[in-house]
């Protein structure tokens, strides 16, 4: 099963368009959505959805896919929920980056501190992370820096942030989904 939450861009078409193209991964593909307004609330409604989403299956083999400010939310669940996750060109600092952009960014920074410590650390090796080289929204260095020390990180040399064409990470993310990590 993978579990999808999608970028800033709820209502994009590419959405529908990267859940079909996971469905060559696994055939059971859900979306988690959330709105922007409330981050607090969307990461208790988030935890509870993942939770109804996986409480009848074993979660070795269920993972999180997210991207953008979706992948903010894929590595928190995926970490509090006990589910692997694929960050794809994350948001990390949406307080800093998405000013004016959603409401209340200051919550991103309350749920970061309210997090576990040190978190990444207990979530080494559950996590994959993809960054294209070509986004055009937030600089991907920066984000390897952060990244790179917990989870194994994949660079994508032509798609932009949205990420529109997954197949040729497909049998990356099947190998992910059964347990295996790529070799760097």
């Amino acid at each position: 099963m993978i579990l999808y939450f999608h970028g800033f861009d709820a209502t994009s078409p590419g959405n529908h368009e990267k859940m079909r193209q996971l469905k060559f991964v696994d055939p059971d593909v859900r979306l988690i959505s959330y709105s922007t307004a409330h981050p607090k609330y969307d990461m208790q409604q988030l935890l509870h959805d993942v939770a109804r989403e996986t409480q009848h299956v074993e979660k070795n083999g269920v993972i999180a896919v997210g991207v953008g400010l979706g992948g903010f939310w894929a590595e928190r669940i995926g970490f509090l929920s006990g589910i692997r996750s694929v960050l794809i060109n994350p948001n990390l600092n949406p307080e800093d980056n998405m000013i004016g952009r959603i409401d209340r960014p200051e919550e991103y920074a309350d749920i970061e501190d309210k997090c576990v410590s040190e978190f990444r650390q207990k979530n080494a090796g559950k996590s994959l992370c993809i960054l294209s080289r070509q986004d055009e929204v937030q600089d991907n260095s920066q984000t390897e820096r952060i990244l790179a020390p917990f989870y194994p990180v994949l660079w994508d040399e032509e798609q932009p942030h949205k990420f529109p064409s997954l197949g040729t990470y497909l049998p990356v993310i099947r190998a992910f989904l059964h347990g295996q990590l790529p070799a760097i």
